[in-house]
C-alpha cells in the first residue's frame, strides 16, 4: 500500500480546509440593506409657530419647540414631579409588563446563541455497558466461542453539517434580528408604560380640580339657595323659584359621585402600572399644582425620527429576519453536505476496551438532495418572499405613524395653549358673572333662570379650564413618547428574572 508523504498530506490538509472554506463562504439569498426611505423635511403642511400661548395660570406658561434638542432619558422628571419620578422607579422595577419584556429578550437572544452552535461540530461521547447469554444454536458471537459474556463498547461520534450554502448562517442572522426585535419591543414597553403613567397622573391630578371645581359651584349653589329660601319667607320669591334652586344644586351634587369614581379607578389604574394591588398604600396624591409645564420641548430632525421610534426600530427587526428566511429557504433546495466520524472500544473486560485489536472507527460523508417533495420547498420559499413584503409594507406604516404621531402632537400643543387661554376668559367671565346675577337676587332684579343659568355656566366653565390644563400636559407627554422617549440616553434597565 503506498503512503501519501507527510508534506504530501498537509498539503493535502490544507487545500481540503481551503476548499470547505470557500465552500462555507457562500451565502444563498438576498443581503439585507436597510430600507432607504426618505423622510420629509417636516413635519407639518405649513410652518408652526415656534412657541404657543401663555396664560397667566399654573399650566399655562409658554412653550418653545427647539429643533434638534436631544430627549433626556428620564423624560418625566421635567414635570418636576418628585412623587410622579417615584411611581415611574417604582415601575420600573415591579411591572409585569416589563418583566415579560426582558423575559422575551433573554429568550431570543438564546435562540440566537443555540442556532450559532449549529456552525460548529457536534462531539458526543458513549459508553454502553451489557451483559448478556446467546443463543449456541448460531455461531457465538466472540472468537474466544463463549456464549454467557459482558461487553463493554465506549464511543466518541464526531458530526458536522458543511453550511456551503449558508442556510445555518441565514437562521442564526434571522434569531440575532429577532432578538433586536425583541431589544426595541421592550424600549417600545418601557416608552409605553412611563407615557401611561404620566397620563394617569395628570388624569388624577384632573380628577381633583374637577372635584375641586364641582365642590365650589356646590358651595356657590347652596348659597344661592339659602337666599333663595329666605327671600321666599319674606314674599319676595316663589316657592317655584325654590323648588327650581334645589332641582338645580341636587344636579350639580349629582355630578361629584362619579368623578370620585373616577378618581377612585384611576388610582387603582395607577397602583396596577406600577406592579402593585388596588390595597397597596397609595402613593402621594398627584394635582395640577404639583405638575410643572415643560417649556422646552424637543422637536427631532424627521431624518432622525427612524431611528429614535422603537416601533420602528422593531419593525425593521422584522424586516431583517423575514429577509434571511428568505436565504434559509432557497439553502433547503440546494444540496445539504455531512461528516461524521465515529472511534471507540468494544471488549468484554472494561479495562481492555482500547487494547490493540479491540478499537474500531469510521469516518463517512454524505450529500443529499431533494429531487421531489410536491412543491413543498418552493412554495415555503415563496411564502418567505411574501413574508418579506409583508414586513416591508409594515415598516412603512410603522415610519408613516410615527409621523403622523409627531405631527398630531405639534397641532395640539398649539391648540392646546390656545384652548386653555379661552378656557380661562371664560372661566372668569362667568365667575364674575355669577357674581353679579347672586347681588341682583338678592336685591330682587332678576328671577331665578337667570340664576340658574349663570351657575349653569360656571360649572362648565370650570371644568373646561381644568381640562384644557390636563390636556396641555397629557400632550406634552405625547410629544416625547412620539418622537421616542429618549431611550438611547438611558441606561439599560437591570435584567430580573423569575424566581421559581
Amino acid at each position: 500500500m503506498t503512503q501519501v508523504p507527510r508534506a504530501g498530506a498537509a498539503a493535502l490538509r490544507i487545500g481540503l480546509a481551503a476548499l470547505l472554506g470557500t465552500l462555507s463562504s457562500c451565502m444563498v439569498g438576498p443581503d439585507y440593506e436597510r430600507p432607504g426611505l426618505a423622510a420629509p423635511p417636516t413635519y407639518t403642511r405649513e410652518s408652526l409657530p415656534e412657541k404657543t400661548a401663555s396664560t397667566p395660570i399654573p399650566g399655562g406658561e409658554e412653550q418653545r419647540f427647539v429643533k434638534d434638542l436631544d430627549i433626556p432619558g428620564q423624560w418625566w422628571t421635567l414635570f418636576q414631579s418628585a412623587p410622579l419620578s417615584a411611581l415611574i422607579d417604582r415601575a420600573l422595577q415591579s411591572s409585569p409588563t416589563l418583566a415579560a419584556a426582558h423575559a422575551a429578550l433573554r429568550q431570543a437572544r438564546e435562540l440566537a446563541a443555540a442556532q450559532e452552535g449549529l456552525l460548529f461540530p457536534t462531539l458526543q461521547a458513549s459508553f454502553v455497558p451489557s451483559y448478556q447469554k446467546s443463543s449456541g444454536t448460531l455461531a457465538p458471537p466472540l472468537n474466544n466461542n463463549t456464549l454467557k459474556y459482558a461487553l463493554y463498547n465506549s464511543q466518541l461520534s464526531v458530526g458536522y453539517t458543511l453550511d456551503v450554502f449558508g442556510g445555518t448562517r441565514r437562521a442564526l442572522e434571522s434569531m440575532e434580528a429577532q432578538a433586536e426585535f425583541q431589544r426595541f419591543q421592550l424600549e417600545a414597553a418601557v416608552l409605553t408604560l412611563t407615557a401611561n403613567l404620566v397620563v394617569a397622573a395628570v388624569q388624577e391630578a384632573s380628577l381633583r380640580a374637577q372635584i375641586g371645581a364641582t365642590r365650589e359651584v356646590i358651595a356657590f349653589n347652596t348659597k344661592s339657595l339659602d337666599l333663595l329660601r329666605r327671600q321666599l319667607g319674606a314674599g319676595a320669591v316663589t316657592g317655584l323659584e325654590v323648588a327650581a334652586q334645589e332641582a338645580a344644586l341636587a344636579q350639580v351634587q349629582q355630578t361629584l359621585p362619579p368623578l370620585e369614581k373616577q378618581l377612585e379607578q384611576n388610582r387603582d389604574l395607577l397602583l396596577a402600572l406600577a406592579g402593585g394591588f388596588p390595597n397597596d398604600r397609595a402613593e402621594e396624591p398627584f394635582d395640577l399644582t404639583g405638575l410643572h409645564l415643560p417649556e422646552n420641548l424637543p422637536v427631532s430632525l424627521p431624518s432622525k425620527l427612524v431611528e429614535q421610534r422603537p416601533d420602528v426600530r422593531a419593525a425593521e427587526a422584522q424586516l431583517h429576519s423575514s429577509s434571511a428566511l428568505i436565504g434559509v429557504a432557497v439553502a433547503n433546495r440546494l444540496p445539504q453536505f455531512t461528516i461524521s466520524a465515529a472511534y471507540g472500544g468494544l471488549s468484554t473486560q472494561f479495562g481492555r476496551m482500547f487494547d490493540p485489536g479491540n478499537t474500531f472507527w469510521s469516518v463517512m460523508g454524505s450529500a443529499t438532495q431533494t429531487l421531489l417533495s410536491g412543491g413543498t420547498l418552493m412554495h415555503q420559499q415563496r411564502a418567505a418572499e411574501a413574508a418579506f413584503d409583508q414586513a416591508s409594507a409594515n415598516y412603512r406604516g410603522a415610519v408613516l405613524t410615527g409621523f403622523q404621531n409627531v405631527a398630531d402632537t405639534l397641532y395640539a400643543l398649539q391648540s392646546d395653549a390656545d384652548s386653555l387661554k379661552a378656557a380661562v376668559l371664560a372661566e372668569r367671565s362667568a365667575k364674575v358673572t355669577l357674581g353679579i346675577v347672586q347681588k341682583q337676587v338678592q336685591a330682587g332684579q332678576v328671577n331665578y333662570l337667570s340664576l340658574l343659568s349663570a351657575q349653569a355656566a360656571f360649572q362648565q366653565a370650570a371644568i373646561i379650564r381644568v381640562q384644557a390644563q390636563a390636556i396641555r400636559l397629557a400632550d406634552t407627554a405625547a410629544l416625547f413618547q412620539a418622537l421616542g422617549g429618549g431611550w438611547w440616553n438611558r441606561p439599560a434597565l437591570p435584567e430580573k428574572k423569575t424566581e421559581r
